[in-house]
């Protein structure tokens, strides 16, 4: 019996040295989660006021406790900031995991370091996203360009201009025939810088109102050439405060003549004031664009993957989709990082990051190994003690059955 109580807590010691053993060998890797080797006594059936047995493994726990977050620089890295699990695919078989170090295939699919696809909410064309998980693909080449079809100006005008007569014939060779001018690109289809001349008339005022503004557009070219002649874009109309009441928006209409589509183009002015100040653009946003290459990623605290490319446009990759377990430590842990559910962890729940019990994303940062090294020496030294004494045991159990066989 007593060779079997030793050799019990050989193997308890042993099991005990592996854990540890595999503890410290993943001390560094990313998003790896400690384990800890539990134990339990033995005693013979039906018996009492006896001594025990030995020890037997109960289970191996894991500590699923958040390691450190560290920024990394790596835009395609992500770390979870709380609750869940990224959801990885490959052959059909979806696996979960908490190492973010991701990268991207020669087909621009987004996937971890064991070449499994990373799943999430893809988006469409239309900028929605679909109802159903799956790979998310990023497009690495170029984007079409993107003709413009908004500009929004934002302008000060000067009350203290001077006033046009009326009757005046505009001429944009002729400054006495307008007050301000300013210039914006006009982008056609083919993603040609086209640009649009702007010049701002100051009408006499009736009955004491403000002043309305005549506004005069004159595309060209990119290579400055004028397109047709100069349009009467709108008239902007004025509270006595300062404030646009009406002329915006206002469309302009343009058949550039170099093979690219005709150009429908509407001009915002909302917030346009006009008072004693200084002829000033406060602001222009303009949704068009030249043709662009691929320029980087981005991952933001809701799981957001956006792509960006040379010409400053953006376009929505899709949303990581995060699972979270009722009984997370039921995941049973596979090669590579990654777990796979049981009947013991229950089915995954997928959200989105920080939406129902998942956490956030950091876009950049990985999650280190919650093992503790210091730790984790501290309890190899206590096993290899165990380990030794169990084998002393079971040396002296051999010699004293020798001694029996020699008598």
């Amino acid at each position: 019996m007593t060779l079997q109580t030793a050799l019990s807590g050989l193997l308890g010691a042993q099991t005990g040295l592996n854990t540890v053993s595999n503890d410290l060998a993943n001390a560094s890797t990313t998003g790896f989660k400690s384990q800890t080797a539990l134990f339990q006594d033995l005693y013979p059936s039906d018996t009492a006021n006896v001594p025990g047995i030995g020890v037997a493994t109960e289970s191996v726990s894991s500590d699923l406790t958040q390691g450190n977050v560290v920024a990394t620089g790596n835009p395609l890295d992500a770390a979870i900031q709380g609750n869940g699990y990224f959801i990885v695919s490959q052959n059909g078989q979806q696996q979960y995991t908490r190492d973010g170090s991701f990268q991207l295939n020669s087909q621009g699919q987004l996937i971890n370091s064991t070449g499994a696809a990373v799943q999430g909410y893809a988006a469409n064309a239309n900028g929605t996203q679909n109802a159903s998980l799956s790979g998310l693909t990023v497009n690495t080449g170029s984007v079409p360009a993107s003709a413009s079809s908004q500009i929004g100006l934002t302008l000060n005008l000067n009350s203290g201009d001077k006033v046009i007569p009326a009757g005046t014939t505009f001429n944009p060779a002729d400054p006495t025939t307008y007050d301000e001018a300013t210039s914006v690109v006009t982008y056609d289809s083919l993603g040609n810088a086209n640009k649009t001349e702007l010049y701002f008339v100051q009408n006499p005022s009736t009955g004491g109102a403000p002043s309305t503004w005549t506004v005069y557009a004159q595309p060209q070219t990119a290579a400055g050439a004028n397109v047709g002649t100069p349009q009467t874009l709108t008239t902007l109309g004025f509270s006595t405060s300062g404030q646009l009441t009406t002329g915006s928006p206002a469309t302009l209409n343009v058949n550039w003549g170099n093979g690219a589509a005709n150009s429908a183009v509407a001009f915002n002015l909302t917030g346009t004031t006009l008072g004693a100040q200084n002829f000033a653009v406060a602001g222009l946003t303009n949704n068009g664009a030249p043709p662009g290459t691929y320029d980087g990623i981005s991952i933001n605290a809701n799981g957001q993957v956006t792509a960006s490319y040379s010409n400053g446009a953006t376009v929505s990759v899709g949303t990581l989709g995060l699972a979270n377990f009722i009984n997370p430590e039921g995941l049973e842990a596979q090669s590579g990082n990654l777990y796979s559910a049981s009947s013991t962890s229950g089915q995954p729940i997928v959200n989105t990051a920080g939406s129902g019990l998942a956490g956030t994303v950091a876009g950049g940062s990985l999650e280190q190994s919650n093992a503790s090294t210091s730790a984790l020496l501290v309890s190899l030294i206590q096993y290899q003690q165990a380990y030794q004494a169990n084998t002393s045991v079971i040396q002296t159990e051999q010699q004293d059955v020798t001694r029996l066989v020699q008598v």
